[in-house]
């Protein structure tokens, strides 16, 4: 399964504190290390340096959850599973022509 994980940095602080919160996430980005059973296809990092997004793949639901577990006092997450467009765009069809069928 595919998961977009994408993040944006926690509001709130001074800009002291906010260069802290930026100072240790970094601190504790540079000892993680992404689970042995995810693929990360993107890593991406925002221009405007407000966050960032990564497109993973993994079987184990618990290997994208174990990220904004660990990141989740810097950044707020929000996790969204999904797909290829060439496996998405024939179910649209599908449902598409589902609601066409009803009368």
């Amino acid at each position: 399964m595919k998961y977009l994980v994408t993040w944006t940095a926690r509001a709130g602080g001074s800009a002291a504190d906010n260069e802290a919160a930026v100072r240790r996430s970094l601190d504790v980005f540079g000892k993680w290390s992404p689970p042995g059973d995810a693929t990360f296809h993107q890593f991406l990092t925002r221009l405007d340096g407000a966050g960032g997004c990564a497109v993973v793949e993994t079987d184990n639901p618990a290997s994208v959850a174990e990220g904004p577990a660990k990141f989740g006092p810097y950044f707020e997450f929000e996790v969204t599973p999904v797909m290829d467009i060439a496996e998405g765009v024939p179910l649209l069809n599908e449902a598409a022509d589902f609601r066409d069928s009803i009368s």
